[in-house]
């Protein structure tokens, strides 16, 4: 019976993982750039069920690996930086699973 037990309770904490994990990519997350005026850079961030991201990092990062900034998304889920000189991505890391690189070539 304790065998039993043990295998049972394997199951579960099995299927529990994986409904976490189903979970974590039922609503992706996303984050749009777009140029607000010659200077600057401005954000939005989110998941696809329409939850929003403040206080989620926003990294900008040159392609040599250099931190240019490291921010936030406000309480609106925005962020808005000065555009760096040259090549450069945007590492939004809402935590495991959840993080991605926007690179500068893919702001509108």
């Amino acid at each position: 019976m304790m065998g039993l037990r043990k295998g049972g309770l394997t199951i579960a904490v099995i299927g529990a993982v994986s409904l976490f994990i189903g979970a974590a990519w039922a609503h992706p997350p996303f984050c749009i750039c777009k140029m607000a005026n010659a200077t600057t850079v401005s954000c939005e961030g989110g998941f696809a069920d329409g939850t929003g991201v403040p206080g989620v990092r926003l990294d900008v990062i040159r392609y040599d690996e250099s931190i240019v900034l490291e921010t936030k998304f406000g309480p609106d889920s925005t962020v808005s930086f000065k555009r760096p000189d040259g090549e450069f991505y945007m590492l939004f890391d809402a935590g495991p699973g959840q993080s991605f690189d926007v690179d500068y070539k893919d702001i509108q």
